[in-house]
């Protein structure tokens, strides 16, 4: 029988050049559809509304044209909106990686009866549709009444006592993912630490601020961006607890085209549409500002965590 001939270094490198293209086609072809809907936006927010009944313009306006951002700034209330939803979203994003990280430490580093069954309870939050909570999370406050000491329950809506109180008990929003992710972490690292800190008599409350938290940085950092990110993007809670008073960028977004609409009068159908996409770059911005200062810290977290936990 003929020995099979072993492949030269030419073919070898015809085929990893043939591989290295079909990759980079492949990563080509998924970028533009992730980033097609953002560059229509981009695209509309820069035409002027002569620009959207001219046949010969595809992507590239004609006019360009800022007007759009000083309309949708303006009936944004763009410093206002965003003010509150910074103040809002910065304040929960750390309660919640306070409340997430003591609970899945005590979770992932003592051994106590029911301790799996609480674990199980904390994944099954993560497939519990918040729809199926809405009517039970609503009452409970705005009837808000702990241990039975009020007579009449104390009405906490319209306020941010709602997103207080979730999020210093870990119960918040995606606060069951966040809680896998540290205990999963802190499950992981050695306990040699802890040990040698218990013997030079450091206490509980001690060997986790001093020894644990300074080796968990990268779990943290991730659980401050994921939360920052949902919670600036939440509408439901933000509706359901507040009401639709449109405090925030998410509730002014939703009635953008309206308020247009209402203001301005001769346009056309398609530019309320317009103003919505320039809504939503403003919108994003700030998430983009972040994951640019943050993108470093983010990937080196993101690798950290998935060498350790």
């Amino acid at each position: 029988m003929k020995k099979a001939k072993k492949p030269t270094k030419t073919s070898k490198k015809v085929s990893g050049i043939i591989t290295g293209i079909l990759r980079l086609l492949f990563i080509l072809g998924v970028s533009f559809v992730i980033l097609r809907p953002h560059l229509i936006q981009l695209s509309s927010s820069l035409m002027s509304e002569l620009d959207l009944f001219d046949q010969t313009v595809g992507w590239i306006p004609r006019t360009f044209t800022l007007e759009n951002f000083a309309v949708a700034w303006e009936h944004l209330e763009y410093p206002r909106h965003f003010l509150n939803s910074l103040t809002l979203t910065t304040s929960v994003s750390l309660m919640q990686l306070i409340s997430c990280t003591i609970v899945a430490y005590g979770i992932a580093r003592f051994e106590f009866r029911g301790s799996k069954i609480i674990f199980a309870m904390v994944i099954f939050t993560l497939v519990i549709p918040p729809q199926l909570i809405m009517i039970p999370l609503y009452l409970s406050f705005r009837f808000f009444n702990p241990l039975g000491i009020f007579d009449q329950g104390i009405n906490l809506l319209n306020s941010y006592w709602p997103f207080a109180l979730t999020s210093l008990t870990a119960t918040g929003l995606k606060n069951g993912l966040f809680i896998y992710i540290m205990r999963q972490f802190f499950k992981n690292m050695p306990t040699d630490l802890e040990e040698a800190a218990y013997v030079d008599g450091a206490g509980v409350f001690k060997t986790f601020y001093r020894i644990m938290l300074p080796g968990a940085v990268p779990g943290l950092i991730i659980i401050f961006l994921f939360s920052f990110v949902w919670q600036w993007n939440d509408y439901f809670f933000i509706t359901l607890y507040m009401g639709a008073r449109g405090e925030f960028l998410t509730q002014a977004l939703i009635g953008l085209s309206s308020s247009v609409v209402d203001h301005v009068s001769q346009v056309s159908g398609e530019y309320p549409s317009m103003i919505e996409n320039t809504g939503v770059l403003l919108f994003i911005t700030p998430l983009l500002i972040l994951y640019l200062f943050m993108q470093r810290y983010f990937i080196e977290s993101v690798e950290r965590t998935g060498l350790v936990g």
